[in-house]
């Protein structure tokens, strides 16, 4: 029910899941291990695999620490968006990815919650997306030394208020992995 009233696929999106964005983050491998799960449904039931994949100085592109984890593979017709900044909609092609795949509805999982998860699901949801947040499937490293909350509790929050974001003609949600289905209406 987006507000895109010809797109009615769903597409799962994987976001920067690379090697130095989730070194030590929270759950780690259990987030990994989810997302994975959920790649192969995807790949199952035919929903599109998005990977977003952040460029910065500290992390550049074609080295080990820009690349994406090695239980994660990207496959023949996935889709890669390139980003620089946050929300993986700004500056980049991922809103034209989505339109050519008739999508209207997006599933978020990645890293890192208080920063890129955030962004694009607040990105998302403005520009006319459904937008479905994994509760399991999101991670983060350890900001406290900054003043930030536990990881634990930015993940919890952030699953907490998108769980009540409301807007019309579009719906956000927060969907444990096994609660996921990529049948769109």
């Amino acid at each position: 029910m987006s507000a895109f009233r010809d797109r009615h696929h769903t597409a799962l999106l994987v976001i920067d899941l690379q090697n130095l964005v989730v070194d030590g983050a929270f759950r780690r491998d259990e987030v990994v291990g989810t997302v994975k799960d959920l790649v192969d449904r995807a790949r199952e039931e035919g929903v599109p695999v998005v990977w977003v994949q952040h460029e910065a100085e500290h992390l550049p592109p074609d080295t080990h620490d820009w690349e994406f984890v090695p239980e994660l593979q990207q496959q023949d017709g996935d889709r890669l968006v390139p980003k620089c900044y946050g929300d993986a909609f700004e500056g980049t092609i991922l809103e034209d990815v989505l339109s050519d795949l008739g999508v209207g509805h997006i599933v978020v999982t990645g890293a890192e919650t208080d920063a890129c998860i955030r962004s694009t699901i607040h990105g998302g949801f403005a520009r006319g997306y459904d937008v479905t947040l994994v509760a399991d499937a999101h991670t983060a490293g350890d900001k406290t030394q900054w003043g930030a909350p536990p990881v634990e509790q930015v993940i919890d929050h952030t699953n907490l208020y998108w769980s009540h974001q409301a807007a019309p003609g579009k719906t956000a949600a927060v969907e444990t992995s096994d609660q996921v289905s990529f049948t769109t209406g």
